[in-house]
């Protein structure tokens, strides 16, 4: 697949706002790093007040997966969580376009070998990972150490696509970004013992999903990661990025790859994968993309947890109206 050139297009004036946009935030984001984490705890905030449908669904998620916690825990961990999509905005155009060797200077890698020794065995590796704030920067600063490919979803205004698909590509001379649907260039990918960033903690309907448990919900979940294994002939390997305290940077670690995965039953292998989901998002909850609808999918009678989105309701209010 080959890098996204520049066209003329991308300076028609519809996307002059974007442009101007993403300016801005290049700008910004030239300041030190613990000036930039200011910043994204003020952003934040505004989001917290702002995002009143974002913020819902992230206070029901976080209501239906701890029902154990207090209210008061719930409450800390949402505000520490749109906190965290703060900082997250700068850690995306530091990811695109910082030097390298600053953005490396923020790194604390383990687990490297585990990428090595797979490409030495020319085994693929579904490189897996999940939708944490920091999977943007987390990424980029692993694609310092190693050619990591990653999934794709192309934007639907093209300058930011061109934007984004360049800053995810340029940590190494030969990544290349495999939009999510192109599920034939990701097996000739893994089968050609490459690494594919993945994750397969997000509701893509019944399609290709089946109902497991994760932190006691059914939840529909991609049978992929089990039959990316299997058709490209890969390693699943665990991936997980944490933001540090004190500004002190961000700890990487590849994990080993997981034993006797996949087992061949769709169901035994997404519960593994949710039971692994799971277990990460504990260890940082609060830097996890609670704001996603994650249950949206239901089992058959059960109604969804969450409020209809708001372009719905006024369709439907548009509808009654003119009833």
């Amino acid at each position: 697949m080959t890098r996204p050139p520049f066209t003329a297009a991308l300076l028609h004036p519809r996307y002059w706002p974007m442009w101007i946009g993403l300016g801005l935030l290049w700008l910004i984001v030239q300041l030190p790093y613990r000036l930039l984490l200011v910043l994204g705890h003020v952003v934040g905030w505004f989001m917290y007040l702002f995002m009143a449908e974002r913020r819902e669904i992230a206070r029901i998620n976080l209501a239906l997966c701890f029902p154990e916690w207090s209210e008061d825990r719930r409450q800390r961990v949402l505000r520490e969580n749109f906190t965290s999509n703060g900082i997250a905005l700068f850690e995306m155009a530091m990811a695109w376009w910082w030097p390298r060797r600053r953005l490396a200077k923020l790194a604390r890698v383990d687990g490297v070998e585990h990428l090595r020794e797979a490409a030495a065995a020319g085994r693929g590796v579904v490189l897996m990972s999940a939708h944490f704030t920091t999977l943007e920067i987390g990424a980029a600063l692993l694609g310092q150490q190693a050619t990591i490919d990653g999934m794709y979803r192309a934007h639907r205004n093209a300058a930011f696509d061109y934007v984004q698909r360049r800053g995810r590509e340029r940590h190494n001379a030969d990544a290349v970004a495999v939009e999510r649907d192109d599920v034939r260039s990701m097996l000739k990918s893994l089968r050609k013992g490459r690494a594919i960033w993945y994750a397969p903690d997000q509701d893509y309907g019944r399609k290709a999903s089946v109902f497991v448990p994760l932190f006691g919900i059914p939840a529909a979940t991609v049978t992929a990661t089990a039959t990316f294994a299997r058709l490209g002939k890969a390693l699943v390997v665990p991936f997980t990025q944490t933001r540090l305290p004190g500004g002190k940077g961000y700890q990487l670690t590849v994990h080993p790859p997981l034993e006797n995965f996949p087992a061949g039953d769709e169901e035994a292998d997404a519960l593994r994968i949710n039971q692994w989901v799971e277990q990460v998002i504990l260890q940082q909850p609060e830097q996890y993309m609670w704001v996603h609808r994650r249950f949206k999918t239901r089992p058959e009678g059960e109604a969804r947890p969450y409020p209809p989105r708001r372009r719905k309701r006024r369709r439907n209010r548009k509808r009654r109206s003119a009833e």
